[in-house]
């Protein structure tokens, strides 16, 4: 096509020029490498089925319902539990915007205290584990928050949620984090677990 034809010969005059200027390279194509293509959520390890997997072993903690809610625990990442707590982060909001660092560094550090009590205690856990475990079950407590409004005139139902809410996410996270070594021990690790979500819903309750 004559257009095609202009195109190329300017492209070509173009090219001459840059060249004789000593910037021939700006026209330069590359190709790219194979690891350039690869998808954003591979290139950061971010498996999204998996995460929505992990989510729903945390919000149907029963056995019965037939998930296989160990794979939370034997297979702990960091994305997964990031995004729930800054969504947990965002509903606690209301303009303290220093709410935000500090719920992440109670999830860090709370993490950090249940994994030790767990080792005193003899589980075979992981700080990885227990971080991600901690960081998930937290979702119960996003749902609790964002249905709480609805039920703000109503101070005993209210006040009925946010228990259901904390026991909701301790018994999800208790589940998984005592172990086969610590059946015996349950209620020394369930009761710092129980704790922590409890001061984790304060920081959005304000109590």
């Amino acid at each position: 096509m004559p257009g095609s034809a202009y195109g190329v010969k300017n492209r070509g005059k173009a090219s001459q020029f840059l060249d004789s200027k000593g910037f021939g390279w700006l026209l330069e194509e590359e190709d790219m490498d194979q690891e350039d293509l690869e998808p954003l959520l591979e290139e950061l390890d971010i498996d999204l089925k998996d995460i929505y997997y992990k989510l729903r072993c945390v919000l149907f903690p029963l056995p019965q319902l037939g998930f296989n809610r160990h794979i939370v625990r034997e297979n702990p990442d960091f994305w997964g539990p990031l995004v729930v707590i800054l969504l947990y982060s965002l509903v606690s909001l209301y303009g303290q915007f220093r709410v935000v660092s500090w719920i992440i560094t109670i999830w860090i550090f709370g993490s950090l205290i249940i994994f030790m009590l767990a080792r005193v205690l003899g589980g075979e856990v992981s700080y990885s584990q227990c971080l991600g475990v901690v960081g998930y079950s937290v979702l119960p407590l996003v749902i609790t928050a964002l249905i709480l409004p609805l039920f703000k005139a109503f101070h005993y139902v209210a006040l009925l949620l946010k228990l259901l809410g904390v026991l909701w996410a301790a018994f999800s996270a208790g589940s998984l984090l005592c172990v086969q070594e610590l059946q015996q021990k349950r209620p020394l690790l369930l009761y710092p677990i129980f704790l922590l979500y409890i001061y984790f819903f304060s920081l959005y309750t304000g109590a």
